[in-house]
């Protein structure tokens, strides 16, 4: 059994990419290991400082989001990253130890500051936080001397980056005592958004897991198809499908993905008769997710309860980890 610490930016309802990406690998690993996940609010304001309105209830869907999805509580521990102040001070211990080159070269800050520099607005300058990203991730994870992180395979790299600050920290204080954590791969599909790009609510391409069946099948019907089909009878190449064959071979079984694949080469098959059953195979994935989820909309006490719960074990380990740190160090 390993210990396993991920978490996500409290971004709001999560969509499909969150689901098969990231969520559903995490209900597998709760059934085998020690798990540990949770709410990064600290992160969200990284970049939405200035727009804070909304992060409570940003926190609250999130979690309602992964209880509907199927983290269970009784098996997983749930919580908010601000909820465990021993996170701060543990990152103000490791920012004493980080070069400045190594968070400068982390790939996520790379991609955060090119996103920003991109906007004209109040928050488009990258501020100190958003500098000290990459170790405060890391203190994330080795707040709870985790063993292992889900990843996906374009991630890899920024857990490199908690390795070496384990490893630098380790070297400089001589000891052993943080654990150099694995990157624990995601085998899950990934999923594009309608238009084709990354999907993001920010692109308004995207699939929410909260979205109702009519509005579901509604977005399914503007996925692109084959560009190159013109008529309903033209022979189709679903290799050129740029979304519509790619979440077929996603949601469908292999019979459904021979017959759809089949009957579009022989202009068989229509693109928006097409789409209307793939919005049907989607919406029946969907109906248990969605069950779950209209039961903690209704019992929002539980899902807090959940919260407080999940924090206040966090925060008693979090306790124990900070303890050693400070000894280790020589902290009075």
């Amino acid at each position: 059994m390993q210990r396993i610490v991920s978490g996500m930016r409290s971004t709001g309802r999560l969509h499909l990419g969150h689901y098969l990406g990231v969520i559903q690998n995490w209900v597998e690993l709760q059934d085998s290991n020690e798990c540990y996940f949770f709410v990064a609010d600290w992160h969200a304001l990284t970049t939405r400082y200035d727009n804070t309105k909304d992060l409570r209830q940003d926190v609250v869907d999130v979690v309602i989001d992964w209880l509907a999805s199927g983290i269970n509580p009784e098996k997983s521990t749930i919580y908010v990253q601000s909820l465990i102040p021993e996170i701060a001070e543990l990152n103000i211990y490791l920012s004493m130890v980080t070069p400045q080159n190594w968070v400068e070269r982390d790939p996520t800050l790379k991609d955060m500051a090119k996103i920003l520099r991109e906007k004209e607005t109040s928050n488009s300058q990258i501020s100190y936080g958003l500098m000290g990203y990459p170790v405060l991730m890391s203190a994330d994870i080795m707040m709870l001397n985790a063993t292992a992180v889900p990843v996906g395979i374009d991630q890899v790299a920024h857990i490199e980056i908690t390795r070496d600050i384990v490893r630098r920290f380790n070297n400089i204080y001589k000891t052993d005592f943080f654990n150099e954590p694995t990157p624990v791969l995601n085998h899950c599909s990934l999923i594009c958004g309608l238009d084709g790009n990354k999907m993001s609510k920010s692109y308004n391409n995207d699939i929410k897991i909260s979205d109702t069946e009519e509005v579901t099948a509604k977005k399914i019907m503007t996925a692109i198809t084959d560009r190159n089909r013109i008529r309903r009878d033209d022979p189709g190449h679903p290799e050129q499908c740029e979304v519509a064959f790619k979440y077929w071979q996603i949601f469908g079984n292999d019979e459904q993905i021979d017959a759809v694949k089949c009957e579009c080469e022989k202009g068989l098959r229509g693109c928006a008769d097409c789409k209307r059953q793939l919005g049907m195979l989607v919406n029946e994935r969907l109906n248990d997710i969605r069950e779950r989820r209209l039961y903690y909309e209704a019992h929002l006490n539980e899902v807090h309860q959940i919260i407080r719960n999940g924090s206040d074990k966090t925060r008693a380990e979090a306790k124990k980890v900070l303890y050693e740190v400070k000894n280790i160090i020589g902290m009075y």
